[in-house]
């Protein structure tokens, strides 16, 4: 069994729908720099998917979706709000400040990933004077980094707040079709009827290959993205590639069934781990990830076995992640794995 399997869902590979929406894109020609019939249908699709008219844009990772659609919603005096363990804030080197010539991110606390509504509001509150970076912008995500979900009814409160304040609301979908299967709503409920302005949205963690999707809500704040997209090395000349793996799962509807997949085989790893002495969840389990504290002898052993798996969040805590690609007896080979290390370690 590959020992990688449990690291990251960037680990899986290309479902099938993707793989063949490629194939297809592959043959003959295609005219460059997304005039050609992919990305119209893959536009046209996720227009369909929440909903409603907006303006899409395919870019290659989320880094870059991230950054470029911050910097799109700021100037360089403003400042960008959110969670302190905001992978905007923890994971991306920087890139919102360096594409925006210099916004301030401002962090806040919150309990499960979740930004606090009253932290926020003392951010916003705290000073209105010129010597302060001008809060524009309050970024969520959507699911957040240690797995949880905000509801709907949590999403409206957070639309709402940034509403009152005049912020744009932004949220970080890297993971944003687990949260849809998730939480059993319609994606447009999850997004601009709750308030979002823009959304970016993963489509590398979902089973495809590369690219992800930046959807603005609000058409007005696209303008000049593309150039944007461009002067950031971001517009892929053979567009197509980038739109396909879209229309390949979003057009055979299992987009969503791949990220139910993927939460089932997370809840069913917790089942497993839960009754192994020297592990806790530290999460409950909502997506496709699974937060646990366990005893740093276990994590040890895990690794000198050549188990690779992220304790980024704190001594003691592990991240296991379940994909499109994760097999049920993946799983139970895992648990009894980690159980027999237990139980020579008495933990």
């Amino acid at each position: 069994m590959d020992k990688n399997l449990f690291a990251s869902d960037n680990y899986s590979g290309i479902c099938p729908e993707a793989w063949r929406a490629l194939e297809e894109a592959n043959r003959g020609y295609a005219t460059s720099y997304g005039d050609d019939s992919w990305t119209e249908r893959a536009c046209n699709a996720l227009r369909d998917f929440f909903e409603t008219d907006c303006q899409v844009f395919f870019v290659f990772n989320g880094t870059a979706a991230n950054s470029l659609a911050l910097a799109s919603l700021c100037r360089s005096y403003h400042s960008v709000i959110c969670h302190e363990m905001a992978h905007v804030e923890t994971d991306e080197c920087g890139a919102a400040e360096f594409f925006s010539n210099g916004t301030k991110v401002l962090l806040v606390p919150g309990a499960h990933g979740k930004v606090d509504p009253r932290a926020v509001t003392e951010t916003i509150e705290r000073r209105s004077d010129i010597h302060y970076p001008k809060p524009q912008v309050l970024t969520v995500t959507q699911a957040t980094e240690l797995g949880t979900l905000y509801s709907c009814a949590e999403l409206r409160e957070v639309g709402e707040l940034a509403r009152r304040h005049g912020l744009k609301l932004h949220m970080d979908g890297a993971r944003f079709a687990n949260a849809v299967a998730g939480l059993g709503c319609a994606p447009a409920e999850l997004t601009w009827k709750a308030g979002v302005d823009v959304l970016t949205f993963g489509g590398t963690k979902n089973g495809m290959p590369v690219g992800e999707a930046v959807i603005f809500f609000d058409q007005g704040l696209a303008d000049e993205f593309d150039y944007r997209c461009k002067q950031a090395g971001q517009l892929a000349s053979k567009m197509r590639f980038l739109a396909a793996p879209w229309v390949g799962l979003l057009e055979s509807d299992t987009l969503i069934s791949h990220a139910a997949h993927a939460n089932r085989c997370a809840r069913l790893l917790a089942s497993r781990l839960v009754g192994i002495g020297g592990i806790q969840l530290a999460e409950e389990v909502q997506a496709n990830a699974v937060f646990v504290q366990m005893d740093p002898a276990l994590i040890d052993a895990l690794h000198a076995e050549g188990w690779h798996f992220y304790t980024f969040i704190g001594s003691g805590f592990a991240r296991f992640m379940c994909s499109w690609q994760t097999r049920e007896k993946d799983i139970e080979l895992f648990a009894a794995e980690i159980a027999r290390l237990a139980a020579r370690l008495k933990c």
